[in-house]
Formats: C-alpha cells, sequence, structure tokens
C-alpha cells in the first residue's frame, strides 16, 4: 500500500502542477525557476519507507544477483516481499492516471 500510494501521489502532483486545468496558463514559468527539481527531490527523499517507487529494479537486481551467486553461509533471498516494489508502484501509478483522466486536470 505504501509504494503504490506514494507513486501515485508522486504522478498527481507531477500532473497537476503542469495542468491547464489548475491555471490558464499552466504554472509551469514559476515551476522553472527551481521549484519543480526541489519539490521532486524533497519527495523522492521523504519518499516512503522503501523508496522503490522511483525504481523498482532497486530491489530487484540485488535480489536476484544474491539469489544466484553461490556466497557461503548466505541467507535467503526473501523472495515473498519481491513483487511488492514492482507491483505497488505499478497499481499507483495506473490509479493516479485514473484520478487525473476523470479530475480532469
Amino acid at each position: 500500500m505504501n509504494e503504490a500510494l506514494g507513486t501515485a501521489v508522486l504522478v498527481v502532483v507531477a500532473f497537476s502542477i503542469f495542468s491547464h486545468g489548475v491555471a490558464a496558463n499552466g504554472p509551469v514559468a514559476e515551476w522553472d525557476r527551481g521549484w519543480w527539481p526541489a519539490w521532486c527531490g524533497h519527495r523522492l527523499l521523504a519518499g516512503g519507507t522503501t523508496g522503490y517507487a522511483i525504481n523498482p529494479a532497486r530491489d530487484l537486481g540485488p535480489r536476484l544477483v544474491h539469489w544466484l551467486l553461490p556466497i557461503p553461509g548466505k541467507g535467503g533471498s526473501n523472495w515473498s516481499y519481491a513483487l511488492i516494489p514492482i507491483v505497488g508502484p505499478l497499481l499507483g501509478g495506473a490509479l493516479a492516471g485514473v484520478l487525473v483522466r476523470f479530475a480532469h486536470l
């Protein structure tokens, strides 16, 4: 739920900032002065508990390598959690797209 909600908030706010439904000309001129990168960076740093909404490969790649490498005494790769960083952001992005579409942002 955390991954889906974090991605949905990021996508909805990004769509809303550049939307003509928010302002007649869109607030792009104000955000070009440096607010957009600052907001985006703050959102990503203050993200969720895992932050995989940024890039699901951050979890899957190391998990696959850990599973493949023959390291003596290594623990399990925790595959029960592997789909959450992949499916959560996809569902959150889809939810945000539906919300933006029907809210006419």
